[in-house]
This record gives C-alpha cells, sequence and structure tokens, in this order.
C-alpha cells in the first residue's frame, strides 16, 4: 500500500502555509454539490476510462477493489474559503488505472464525469505522477454519500470542485473540454496557492 502525505507540518492558527484566502475549517467538512445526492449501491457503481486510450476499460466496484491501494494523507482546500488539515484518504491511484487503458500520446487533457451528469475538467498531468485518486474511503470509513460515495475523485493539490463526486468515467482528450462549474465562470485549473477561483485569475 502506497502512502502520500500531503501538506504536513502545520499549524492550525495564521498559518503561513494556508493558501490565500482560505480559513482551516478545523473539524468541520461542509457538504456542498451542485445536484441531489445520488443513492448508489455499490452493485451500481463502476468507473469507465475511455477517450483518446489504447484499450478503454471499465472497472466494476469489486474489480477496482482488487487493484493496489493507495492512501492520501494531507490537506483539502475548497473554493469557497474553507480548509482541512489532516485528511486521510483511500482507494486506488489514478495513475493505476491509467496504466492499464494507456493513454495515447495526443492525450492532454482529463473531463471526470459524474453519476449525476456533473463534469469537471483537468490537464491529464493532474492526474498522474501519484497526484489523484479514486476514493472510497475517509478516516477508515466508507465515504459518505453527502461526500461523493461510494467513490469520489480526490485531486487534492486543486480546489475540491475539481474532485467529483460520484465519479463514473474519466474521458481522456487532446483539448480542454470545459466542465459544469468552468462554464459557469470558474478557473479552468483551480490551483489554490495560487487562488485560481474564478474565470480571469
Amino acid at each position: 500500500m502506497n502512502i502520500t502525505r500531503g501538506f504536513t507540518g502545520r499549524t492550525r492558527v495564521s498559518d503561513p502555509g494556508l493558501p490565500p484566502g482560505q480559513y482551516d475549517a478545523g473539524d468541520d467538512w461542509p457538504v456542498l454539490s451542485a445536484e441531489v445526492t445520488p443513492e448508489l449501491t455499490y452493485a451500481d457503481w463502476s468507473l469507465r476510462v475511455g477517450g483518446l486510450v489504447e484499450e478503454e476499460r471499465t472497472w466494476t466496484w469489486e474489480q477496482a477493489h482488487a487493484l493496489p491501494a493507495s492512501v492520501y494523507e494531507g490537506d483539502i482546500h475548497c473554493v469557497t474559503s474553507w480548509s482541512k488539515f489532516g485528511v486521510r484518504f483511500k482507494g486506488v491511484s489514478v495513475d493505476t488505472f491509467l496504466d492499464t487503458v494507456r493513454p495515447v500520446p495526443s492525450a492532454t487533457h482529463v473531463v471526470a464525469y459524474s453519476y449525476t451528469g456533473y463534469t469537471t475538467n483537468l490537464p491529464l498531468a493532474d492526474l498522474t505522477g501519484g497526484r489523484a485518486w479514486i476514493a472510497w474511503e475517509y478516516d477508515g470509513q466508507p465515504l459518505p454519500p453527502e461526500h461523493g460515495g461510494p467513490a469520489r475523485l480526490l485531486v487534492p493539490h486543486l480546489y475540491f470542485w475539481k474532485s467529483a463526486k460520484w465519479i463514473s468515467g474519466l474521458e481522456l482528450l487532446d483539448h480542454d473540454e470545459p466542465g459544469f462549474w468552468e462554464r459557469n465562470g470558474y478557473h479552468a485549473r483551480g490551483n489554490p496557492w495560487e487562488e485560481q477561483r474564478y474565470s480571469g485569475d
């Protein structure tokens, strides 16, 4: 099992390492969604990875759980200004799924799809190199539905709207294709350290 440690060694008050415009949410984890929380069972869930790949593939819940587990320990940051320190998610690295489908050289971007129809766009580079996960546990427990369970995309180095809840698929493209919030005024990339909240930031 791989454990990736994120932003560690930070204090909880007046932290000079907190991204600009953020506050420490402490023990709170606000529930924010653009859609109604779907009712998904483990049997309902699967993950498709396709587009510009050599071999499109779909994993069931059982097949995904048979892959090598990976853990992220670190911080997360929401565009609505809260940050949460010392979180722990478990799932499988996106690298593992991509290694199976083998992206073609022209693939540069990804659209992540949710069961609700929500989408968000990311550069492929933001999902590789141990920087992103398909996560189904939080703090040792199954990920709650209101926070994206059964499984969500986790991209902790970007604002959390990029970590699509109720993830159902990843589509690799040769161009950037804006997702739901990006079409509605949010930044294309969403780097909290550069305060990329809205288009034009």
